[in-house]
């Protein structure tokens, strides 16, 4: 009963740390938007029915029964097609699946697209249907302007845009950093440099078992056999004295059959143990696929994991070793979501460094907080680094160029841009704002793709899960 409350405990961190890492990227918009005078109507966390909202001046703030993204609605997000025509409002927000993570949806962009499915008898063909799709988006939902069309979106200059449609992505760099921080420079990373016995096996394994416990009638371990014991400090090993654990173990796998004095400091006292290391066999691959034996001494002890904090200058190194991951993710989706599809219907195993869904990103947390012999410190680092990943895969995700991401209005806005530009060096007219409400076909293959990645994400976390303990 107790590891199923520490497994429900560890979903639940997970699910409050995705909760604030939304808000606080919905945030990231809001905040800039209300700086550069934008009317925001809405700032909601989640999706679906709402469960509270209070309105505070013309901003409603609400949590939603879904905690899977968020949103915020910012009026005049597209223009208008002719000039003197009502604009509406619209709203820019994310879905998080976790890469891994996944993008924004709109309220507006799901509206639009349920409007145009459901009105079949008005559309002959796809063209017809993306019609509808882009004229739905213009005059959906929210609520028109009015007399405030200054405090339109559309209205800001190209930077100011900009700048309000990456601070989402900011936010959750910032708190990827941040947690990388508490990772590294907080708790530091596990080394084996200690020379201290963790544990002392009671048998020794072959390396091909699965087994967790000795067989019945099992020779003891040299380890054992000897008298080492957990807490013991390795001090020399046949006469060499022993700084990192790694000299105590080049000369145990060197020296099987031959006995050796083992000096293990041991309550304040020096300790001479002798042990036997026995000889033990294991078959490896080369790289170039051919298996063979190697022969060494194994006495059946293993180190104490110390932990050593890293200098800040570490983090923003760590910070971009992820992103960049996350980025290959990203431009090898296709062939790695087949991976998954084949590990989830077939025999084959998952990648652990490939994407997975939030159901996925839970599970781990639960095991992770589960485990009785996981330290409470490495259970602690381990939900920081989770939430570090997932913030960097919602950084990465949301600047993919394609709508409703935020990367989407980004590459429109700097479209914009060069247009107007173009048209100043040539002695044109301003061509004026780029109607994003066209780019409405290519919101509605976003959202279907993301919606099937995501189904098949969450089946094959549920099927064929990712494990840290293998």
């Amino acid at each position: 009963m107790e590891s199923v409350l520490l497994y429900l405990f560890g979903v639940l961190i997970i699910v409050v740390g995705l909760a604030v890492s939304i808000g606080l990227h919905e945030m990231g918009h809001l905040i800039p938007a209300k700086l550069f005078g934008v009317k925001v109507t809405q700032y909601m966390i989640g999706f679906g029915k709402t469960l509270f909202s209070r309105r505070k001046g013309e901003t409603e703030y609400g949590v939603k029964a879904i905690p899977l993204g968020g949103y915020i609605s910012m009026i005049g997000m597209f223009p208008p097609t002719k000039p003197g025509e009502k604009v509406h409002a619209s709203s820019t927000g994310f879905v998080q699946q976790l890469s891994d993570a996944h993008p924004e949806q709109t309220t507006d962009v799901a509206g639009a697209i349920e409007e145009a499915i459901e009105r079949p008898s008005e559309s002959s063909g796809t063209r017809r249907a993306f019609d509808a799709l882009v004229q739905d988006a213009r005059d959906m939902s929210a609520e028109t302007i009015g007399d405030e069309d200054d405090r339109a979106f559309y209205r800001l200059p190209v930077y100011k845009r900009i700048i309000i449609m990456l601070g989402g992505p900011a936010m959750n760099l910032v708190l990827a950093i941040i947690f990388y921080g508490i990772v590294l420079v907080g708790f530091g990373v596990p080394t084996s440099a200690s020379t201290t016995i963790a544990s002392v096996s009671e048998c020794l394994m072959p390396a091909s078992s699965a087994a967790s416990e000795c067989p019945e009638n099992a020779e003891a371990s040299p380890g054992a056999e000897a008298g080492f014991k957990p807490g013991d400090r390795i001090v020399s090993v046949d006469g060499t004295k022993i700084s990192e654990w790694s000299q105590s173990s080049e000369i145990i796998q060197n020296s099987a059959g031959t006995p050796l004095d083992v000096v293990v400091e041991r309550g304040g006292e020096n300790v001479t143990l002798q042990v036997t290391p026995r000889l033990t066999e294991q078959q490896i691959e080369d790289a170039d696929g051919t298996t063979k034996t190697v022969e060494y001494g194994m006495v059946g002890i293993t180190a104490a994991m110390t932990y050593e904090r890293q200098p800040v200058s570490a983090v923003l190194p760590a910070v971009w070793d992820n992103v960049t991951a996350v980025g290959n993710i990203v431009v090898h989706l296709p062939e790695r979501l087949v991976d998954i599809a084949q590990a989830a219907f077939g025999s084959e195993e998952r990648d652990p460094n490939g994407p997975m869904s939030v159901v996925g990103v839970g599970r781990l947390a639960g095991e992770v907080a589960s485990v009785d012999t996981v330290p409470v410190v490495v259970k602690a680092q381990t939900m920081f680094g989770i939430l570090a990943a997932l913030n960097v895969a919602l950084f990465v995700f949301n600047l993919i160029p394609l709508t409703p991401l935020d990367g989407g209005h980004v590459a429109a806005a700097i479209w914009e841009a060069i247009k107007k530009g173009w048209a100043k060096l040539r002695g044109k007219p301003d061509p004026g704002p780029v109607d994003a409400a066209k780019l409405m076909p290519v919101t509605f293959t976003v959202v279907v793709i993301l919606g099937g990645m995501s189904v098949l994400l969450m089946y094959a976390d549920i099927v064929k899960p990712i494990s840290l303990f293998g």
